[in-house]
């Protein structure tokens, strides 16, 4: 559980207000994620800690309903949805239950959850960048993730080889101690976790040097994943079971996978859809050519261009852009915007032409004097 009760803010570990969008705290949280990321900071024990505390703060503050309780009650359940008076000490709920018991006989049947019970690993995410043509085809990537994973030598007790923990003598292993008060409205009893054993039912007498009694230790985690053709910057992928291990033989987290595409120099994106820009001279404008087209993956595609194509035209060579993710069928469409390149330079015989060509289009222009002079040299020669 984690809440005001903690040292931190949870806000505070983030780094925003308390007013912060969604959008706000994800930009937070991955700022400082790259900042303290155990590979960052080998050995640095203060900043493995601090990383710790923002992915707790991140789990609660990303998700709409925790934060609505934590900013209500100042607390967060370890279940999602679950009661806000669990952060007061998990005595509010056993009241209540007491005072039926009390009336009732104890016939209430209320259920508590043993300390020793199996517990889902946290998950995790990372971040990672393709270019535009690996996301049009797939690719695959190795990654290494730090997590943290059952000790080797004490096998997960936390126990010195030799030895194993024990039932905790103040709690007998349920992992919480009640407290009895006598009030002219009947017995109240409330429940809190053993100070003792912090909850674990357990107690480990002499600790494993490897993992100083935690049963665990910090472990790189290589795992192989195929990024599906289709993926488009912001796209969430899920690898299953691929986050942190559960403990007392739960199952493990998830790996939540970010990609971010990086920007083509030729091809613009707009969903499964490519626009590209097609460069004409006037000549090829005016009378109509065949062109080459570069396209994303595969062979140029020649395009016809008719006479009289005017500047912004555009032409669609379909399923040639991005194929669509998670089954959808078929692939995008990939827009050809034509531009018409005006010469900054011309040569004498290109503006003479030029000027020919205006006078017979009756069109004016700055008459520069070179298409006299242009055809005098060339009846004189």
């Amino acid at each position: 559980m984690y809440g005001r009760g903690e040292t931190d803010d949870l806000y505070q570990v983030l780094g925003v207000s308390r007013d912060a969008s969604a959008a706000e705290i994800k930009k937070a949280y991955r700022q400082l994620v790259r900042k303290y990321h155990p590979d960052a900071n080998p050995g640095n024990k203060e900043a493995e800690e601090h990383f710790k505390k923002i992915n707790q703060a991140y789990e609660i503050l990303s998700d709409a309903q925790k934060r609505a309780q934590y900013d209500q009650f100042g607390t967060v359940g370890d279940m999602p949805g679950g009661s806000p008076f669990d952060g007061f000490g998990g005595g509010v709920g056993d009241i209540f239950g007491d005072i039926f018991d009390n009336l009732f006989g104890g016939a209430g049947g209320r259920r508590r959850t043993s300390p020793n019970a199996p517990r889902r690993g946290a998950d995790l995410e990372m971040e990672t960048e393709v270019t535009l043509l690996e996301a049009a085809g797939g690719v695959t990537r190795e990654f290494q993730i730090p997590r943290w994973e059952s000790c080797g030598e004490c096998g997960g007790s936390g126990a010195k080889a030799g030895t194993s923990p024990e039932t905790c003598p103040a709690c007998g292993g349920r992992g919480q101690v009640e407290t009895k008060q006598h009030t002219p409205f009947g017995q109240f009893v409330t429940v809190n976790a053993c100070p003792r054993c912090n909850g674990a039912g357990r107690v480990v007498k002499e600790k494993c040097p490897s993992c100083g009694g935690a049963g665990r230790t910090r472990k790189t985690h290589r795992v192989e994943v195929k990024i599906p053709a289709g993926v488009d910057t912001g796209t969430r992928l899920r690898i299953a079971g691929e986050g942190e291990p559960g403990t007392n033989g739960g199952s493990s987290g998830d790996l939540f996978l970010v990609v971010s595409v990086e920007e083509h120099p030729d091809f613009k994106r707009d969903g499964a859809d490519l626009h590209t820009r097609l460069v004409l001279s006037f000549p090829q404008a005016a009378l109509g050519c065949t062109v080459p087209v570069p396209v994303l993956s595969g062979e140029p595609e020649n395009l016809s261009i008719p006479a009289g194509t005017q500047p912004g035209k555009v032409f669609t060579l379909r399923g040639k852009g991005m194929p669509r993710l998670r089954g959808a069928r078929g692939t995008g469409d990939l827009h050809v915007h034509v531009v018409v390149d005006v010469p900054k330079k011309l040569t004498d015989r290109q503006r003479a032409l030029l000027e020919e060509l205006a006078r017979e289009m009756r069109v004016e222009v700055e008459d520069s004097g070179v298409f006299g002079k242009f055809f005098r040299n060339l009846f004189d020669s």
